[in-house]
């Protein structure tokens, strides 16, 4: 790889896959693009590549990079925070970026891994496979819908171009810090932790997520880029791990025995009970299999809080 162009690179997925691109392609010419409202220039210390500040839903492409082409693209921009209720917004700025993006890249075809969300798969709970139907519950989840969709329509005119979805559970891990509520619960109940405070979750804690650590996100988005054809993929761990595991996980790396603090919750009627990432599509087609189980990844994560916590 020679030349790669990463979307919404400050942002936290985005960060931790250009650096990841930049040590195993130290050679490479790598370019950022982010508007850094979901972003933060911390996240790219020891970034050497170029930074284009710019909001791609309104980026004129092909003026910006007239005298460049690229090996590989990954799409990782979008406005992830969920409680952003302006549907205009949301839609406009997630599903036209894509649109500019890939009405640019058409000529040359070139890969792109794109991120999609496991929230297109809606308030169901349970096992998630890649076929069953989707049921976007917000708008954001709808927005991930539509660049689905982008993406198959051009599939089905340019049957060569490889368009890859990446569908992320519960992402967690370093660079994450800057999105504050929107932080993974991981992270927000490590801080309360460390903090000595009692753990707060909903009663009783057993409560399941497919937490994902980011380090397995990023190998599975650099593994997306040799996918045989286009295709969407789960991005998870696989496993479903409850509220009380991770606590308990907490509590080993951080060397304390604080209980949690159960309260009642108030959204019990549309509150997922459980998520979970069927791999067998990501295992079979990009052999993708996670390194970092729930408990492993979460230990990881904690000794580089601990070692640097501005992280």
């Amino acid at each position: 790889m020679q030349n790669a162009l990463i979307t919404g690179g400050a942002g936290f997925i985005g960060s931790n896959v250009a650096l990841a691109l930049q040590e195993k392609y130290p050679a490479a010419r790598l370019v950022v693009v982010d508007d850094f409202r979901s972003g933060d220039f911390r996240n790219l210390r020891g970034f050497r590549g170029d930074i284009v500040a710019a909001d791609i839903s309104r980026l004129d492409w092909s003026v910006q990079f007239r005298d460049r082409s690229f090996d590989a693209v990954f799409h990782l921009a979008s406005i992830t925070d969920t409680t952003v209720h302006d549907q205009f917004q949301q839609v406009h700025d997630n599903v036209e970026g894509f649109r500019r993006l890939l009405e640019f890249l058409a000529s040359s075809q070139t890969p792109v891994v794109y991120a999609s969300s496991a929230a297109t798969y809606g308030m169901g709970a349970g096992r998630m496979r890649e076929d069953q139907p989707l049921a976007p519950a917000n708008v954001y989840a709808f927005t991930k819908v539509q660049l689905e969709n982008l993406a198959a329509d051009y599939s089905r005119h340019c049957p060569a171009w490889r368009l890859v979805g990446l569908r992320y559970f519960n992402v967690y891990g370093p660079r994450e810090a800057h999105k504050r509520a929107a932080a993974s619960m991981i992270y927000q109940l490590y801080r309360q932790m460390k903090s000595g405070q009692r753990p707060r979750v909903f009663r009783s804690g057993e409560q399941k997520r497919d937490f994902v650590y980011v380090k397995d996100i990023v190998s599975l988005t650099l593994q997306a880029l040799a996918a045989p054809a286009s295709g969407v993929f789960n991005g998870g761990s696989g496993v479903a791990f409850s509220f009380n595991e991770v606590i308990a996980a907490l509590n080993r790396a951080l060397g304390t025995q604080l209980e949690p603090d159960y309260f009642d919750n108030p959204y019990s009627h549309f509150y997922q009970s459980h998520t979970e990432a069927d791999l067998d599509r990501a295992r079979s087609v990009l052999r993708f299999e996670p390194q970092y189980p729930p408990a492993r990844g979460i230990a990881d994560y904690v000794a580089i809080l601990e070692s640097a916590p501005q992280t």
